[in-house]
């Protein structure tokens, strides 16, 4: 058959025209993919079109803007429309009526409303709509019925509710718990871990129930094995039982802090800064605000009572020093410039707090930052886009997370009976390097699993795996020649 020219087209792709799906054959399987429509192709519409794009779904991108498509198209296999998703005219171009999934991600709230209740009116099954805006954070369960929506995203929220488990459960370290918090996964910077630098791997004492599932070293991802030797500049994935990692930590001096978070500064009091403090008030946490705009202040002063609201430049030392900033028990950058969180981060470094975290929008900056020995990168894209693709995946996938900007995740599965991965020892299930099995909970107990271990339908299963290898290990999830993403979907359709 010939291929179809156009922009965005991918050379993979084959349109079948009697159905609603886009299959590609791959030696003698055929691959039934999602069809998907993404309103926005701003920084988290690309994201999200890219993690999809991982399964090889069908994406058409919607954007009123030519550059942000024209960007989309040259990296992604997509389609694209220009225009805006508030006309049905363009809605029914990109064929959202036939749709798996829509969603709507442009700067404007109203927009991503209404684009997400005409898809779903039009017939789309599952819609999505970001909505940022802080005076609509009492009417969402609203929105949802009455619009129709089937998840409203919001990133700030997502990234405050990140900071603020980071600085009340009094880690220095960044945890993400799975299983009900019977297994952590957890990233250490070598250079905090006390005699771990210049050791290789094998040669360390570690706890049973542990291991180490990547290095990250100089931006790039290494799959680790017992002869590597570990260097200080290294960040280390650790996956295990709860009470092994804290024992590594204590083994190994992971810095741990002694006192709680009690005084928190704030640099920058846009959404994501509003929506942080709000979450600390509500924890009987003391918050400053530091916000150079005025009427932004004087919003800030009305809406979030309990917060001092300091009217300043955050970079004037002189402000930072008669705020007596350096009292403070963790320092929060959160302005809408990378580069000015970056400093304000060095800054509170220099000043002797105790947690400084710092917002950051571009996803290559996380990793130099933490390099830097700030304790916190956060970037609310990247949360959003894990946060979308948990609620896609239904069921079957508890719990995901985004690691290494985008470029690994680790998922907590429930074994289905028609998985590959069921009833067969992990040593001969010839598992690809990139994927890795981190732990195996069998009726409540903690196991980190060797070559001769038997994962059982029901069991959860927490798995790190490269972006690299997301095919395979759709393969080792599904009896049927289907994608990850279809048959979650399929299962959610199915339990209604």
């Amino acid at each position: 058959m010939p291929m179809p020219e156009g922009r965005g087209i991918s050379r993979r792709l084959v349109k079948n025209h009697g159905g609603r799906c886009i299959v590609r054959t791959v030696g003698k399987d055929v691959v039934n993919i999602m069809k998907i429509v993404i309103v926005g192709a701003g920084k988290l519409g690309y994201r999200v079109a890219e993690a999809f794009s991982q399964e090889q779904n069908s994406l058409t991108i919607i954007d009123v803007n030519e550059g942000p498509l024209s960007n989309a198209a040259s990296t992604l296999d997509v389609l694209t429309v220009q225009g805006s998703g508030l006309q049905l005219s363009v809605l029914e171009q990109a064929n959202a009526a036939k749709a798996d999934l829509f969603v709507a991600v442009t700067s404007s709230d109203e927009v991503n409303i209404l684009a997400s209740s005409s898809a779903k009116k039009l017939g789309c099954p599952l819609v999505i709509a970001r909505v940022r805006d802080p005076i609509y954070g009492s009417q969402l369960a609203f929105f949802r019925e009455k619009f129709d929506i089937d998840y409203i995203a919001n990133p700030e929220a997502e990234m405050a509710k990140e900071i603020a488990r980071y600085l009340l459960r009094g880690y220095a370290i960044n945890m993400e718990n799975f299983a009900d918090g019977r297994v952590g996964m957890v990233d250490y910077r070598v250079h905090n871990l006390k005699g771990v630098a210049g050791e290789l791997i094998r040669d360390l004492d570690l706890p049973r129930c542990l291991l180490i599932a990547a290095i990250l070293r100089n931006n790039e991802t290494i799959i680790p094995y017992g002869d590597i030797r570990l260097e200080e500049s290294d960040v280390i994935y650790v996956i295990g039982k709860r009470d092994s990692v804290n024992e590594f930590s204590w083994r190994y001096g992971a810095p741990m802090h002694k006192h709680p978070v009690r005084r928190v500064m704030i640099m920058g009091g846009g959404r994501a800064g509003f929506q942080l403090a709000h979450r600390l008030l509500q924890n009987n946490v003391a918050v400053k605000i530091i916000e150079q705009d005025e009427n932004r202040c004087l919003y800030l002063s009305e809406n979030l009572k309990g917060a001092l609201v300091i009217h300043g430049d955050a970079t004037d030392r002189n402000l930072l020093n008669e705020e007596n900033t350096e009292e403070m028990d963790a320092l929060i950058s959160a302005t809408g410039i990378d580069e000015e969180n970056l400093l304000l981060a060095l800054l509170g470094k220099q000043l002797g707090i105790e947690k400084v975290v710092a917002k950051v929008s571009r996803p290559n900056y996380v990793p130099i930052i933490e390099q830097l020995g700030i304790d916190l990168a956060v970037n609310p894209v990247l949360l959003m886009v894990s946060d979308i693709l948990r609620f896609v995946q239904g069921t079957s996938v508890v719990s995901l997370s985004l690691l290494m900007q985008g470029e690994a995740e680790v998922l907590e599965i429930i074994a289905k009976p028609d998985s590959r991965l069921v009833g067969r020892p992990l040593g001969k299930l010839e598992l690809p390097k990139g994927i890795i099995i981190g732990a195996i909970v069998h009726n409540g107990n903690v196991v980190v699993p060797g070559g001769d271990a038997v994962i059982q339908e029901g069991d959860r299963v927490v798995i790190f795996c490269l972006q690299s290898e997301m095919a395979a290990l759709e393969r080792l999830l599904n009896t049927k020649k289907r994608g990850l993403l279809h048959e979650l979907w399929d299962s959610r359709k199915s339990t209604g």
